[in-house]
């Protein structure tokens, strides 16, 4: 061997020790490490319409960003848990977790579900984003969960000072009987209320295979001015439908009710069942900002026309904070860094300002009060509206 290729030699292992003792190349490789996010959402199952709207939202977030974000790509592992087991959901994030090796948990259609998972992003130390599970308590059950969705209380509370302040004296409250549904009924009673207004009973149907017709016919017996409704996303149109069927309508009772009623993926097959009907929610489809224009626009052409609701924006909000958080962090995916990256940022959603509660690990957004109406031949809910800066009222 000549003298010049030992010396190439000697410097190249020179160069590899320095590199090592500065801790260099763990960290290039590192980089060059997929970020993984396993994404449970139910794909099939009662509630299969929330996993499908997530996972669009989350491809198009990824075709228009790119799949790297802070030097890193980001490989997402979508699970589909059926949207009522929260055995599934459990064993789901064992596996991603342990076999998987992924660095986030996202997702989570249903309370039950998130509940379920929690202790196991507690356990591994990894971010969990709730991108539509809508129960208060959420965040409480482990540190490492940050919300990018909505709580049923955050929206429920605007709804019912509306009533209050708009000649709506008497109310019949009808929940789906899990928590979401029990915060909204507990939320809602208590602001009415204070506003003076009297709830005359409050029922509550089982989330599984529910028969709404003897509980709306019992409300047309009641006669209230108004029924204030709450049912999970792909509920509403069959509520609907009884409500038009049984004639409290004709009978002069309003309905009002939280946006997971009035769901925009399902105004099509609602149709004229829906006019009027005023809901409070966070977000619509025909939220008149350049930025959900752009959306909409994107969204539906991405997805054969479907139109994005509120769980597909809680999902592109989801995958917009993981991306600045691993920008700020410089694509470590330490899930402390992650977590501190995540508490206190702010940015502007389709749906409006929102930011994360440093404290609560929380989304602080605008609620919009809206009125079902019929726009170029569809129907939308038109806002009229809003409270800005809504936090979740703890209950």
């Amino acid at each position: 061997m000549d003298q010049n290729n030992i010396n190439t030699q000697r410097r190249q292992l020179l160069l590899g020790a320095a590199a090592l003792s500065a801790g260099v190349l763990p960290s290039i490789a590192s980089a060059a490490e997929p970020l993984k996010v396993g994404l449970i959402v139910p794909m099939s199952g009662p509630f299969a319409s929330t996993g499908r709207q997530i996972e669009a939202a989350v491809k198009l977030y990824m075709q228009q960003n790119g799949s790297v974000a802070g030097g890193r790509p980001v490989e997402i592992i979508l699970k589909d848990d059926g949207g009522v087991s929260p055995d599934v959901t459990k064993r789901l994030a064992q596996e991603l977790v342990s076999r998987d090796k992924v660095q986030v948990l996202a997702g989570f259609g249903l309370t039950p579900l998130a509940f379920a998972a929690a202790p196991v992003a507690t356990q591994a130390k990894v971010p969990m984003i709730v991108m539509a599970a809508a129960t208060s308590v959420i965040p409480q059950r482990s540190p490492y969960i940050v919300r990018t969705g909505f709580t049923l209380a955050q929206v429920t509370a605007p709804m019912a000072q509306w009533a209050g302040k708009n000649k709506i004296k008497s109310v019949v409250t009808f929940v789906s009987d899990y928590g979401p549904g029990l915060d909204a009924e507990k939320v809602f009673i208590k602001d009415f209320t204070e506003a003076g207004g009297k709830v005359i009973d409050s029922l509550r149907a089982p989330l599984r295979n529910p028969d709404y017709a003897p509980f709306l016919a019992k409300v047309k017996d009641l006669k209230p001015d108004a029924l204030f409704v709450f049912v999970p996303s792909g509920e509403g149109a069959a509520v609907l439908k009884q409500f038009t069927d049984r004639g409290l309508g004709t009978a002069g009772i309003r309905l009002i009710c939280t946006g997971d009623v009035l769901d925009d993926d399902l105004m099509a097959s609602i149709g004229p069942a829906a006019a009027g009907v005023v809901s409070s929610h966070h977000y619509s489809a025909a939220h008149p900002s350049a930025e959900n224009k752009a959306y909409v626009d994107a969204f539906s052409k991405a997805n054969k026309g479907m139109r994005p609701n509120f769980h597909s924006v809680g999902a592109y909000d989801g995958m917009h904070m993981l991306y600045q958080a691993l920008k700020q962090t410089g694509g470590d995916s330490n899930g402390d860094k992650l977590l501190a990256a995540m508490k206190g940022m702010s940015w502007t959603s389709v749906r409006g300002p929102v930011s994360i509660d440093a404290n609560t690990r929380d989304i602080v957004q605008t609620v919009y009060i809206r009125k079902a109406e019929a726009v170029g031949g569809a129907w939308f809910n038109v806002e009229f509206d809003q409270v800005d800066k809504v936090r979740d009222p703890g209950v």
